[in-house]
C-alpha cells in the first residue's frame, strides 16, 4: 500500500477531517494509526493518547473549529496536507501537516507548522 499515493491521501485526509472537524480523535487514531505515532507537535504529548487527549480539549474548548484541506501532496511514505483552519473569534492560520506512513498505509508520524493568516497582504495571490 505504500505505493498507492492516492489511497495514501485519501486516508490521511480521512484521518484529518475525523480528528478536527468531526471531533472524534479515538476513532481516527483507531482506523487510520499504525501501532505506533510519532509526534514533533511540542505542544502535543507523544504517542496515542497524547494525541487523543489534546484533541478532546480542542474539541470541548473550540467546538465550532474547522480545517479545510486545500491540497494534499503525496511521496513515497509521505503526505502533506495544505490546510486552512478557521477558528472561532475570526482566527485562521495557513497550515502544513506532514505525515509518514508505515508499510501497511498506516500514520505513524506527524510534523506540523501554522501560520496565521494577516488580515493585509503585501499582494494579491492569498495563503491558498
Amino acid at each position: 500500500m505504500i505505493n498507492d499515493l492516492e489511497q495514501n491521501k485519501k486516508n490521511v485526509i480521512a484521518f484529518y477531517e475525523m480528528m478536527f472537524n468531526d471531533c472524534e480523535p479515538a476513532k481516527a487514531i483507531e482506523q487510520y494509526v499504525g501501532d505506533d505515532y510519532i509526534q514533533h507537535n511540542p505542544d502535543v504529548e507523544d504517542g496515542k493518547q497524547g494525541f487523543i487527549d489534546y484533541f478532546i480539549k480542542m474539541a470541548d474548548e473550540y467546538p465550532v473549529k474547522s480545517v479545510v484541506v486545500k491540497r494534499a501532496i503525496a511521496e513515497g511514505n509521505h503526505v502533506v496536507l495544505h490546510c486552512h483552519q478557521i477558528w472561532p473569534e475570526g482566527l485562521e492560520y495557513a497550515g502544513m501537516d506532514i505525515f509518514r506512513l508505515d508499510e501497511k498505509g498506516k500514520i505513524v508520524e506527524h510534523w506540523d507548522v501554522l501560520q496565521v493568516i494577516p488580515d493585509h497582504s503585501k499582494n494579491d495571490n492569498g495563503m491558498f
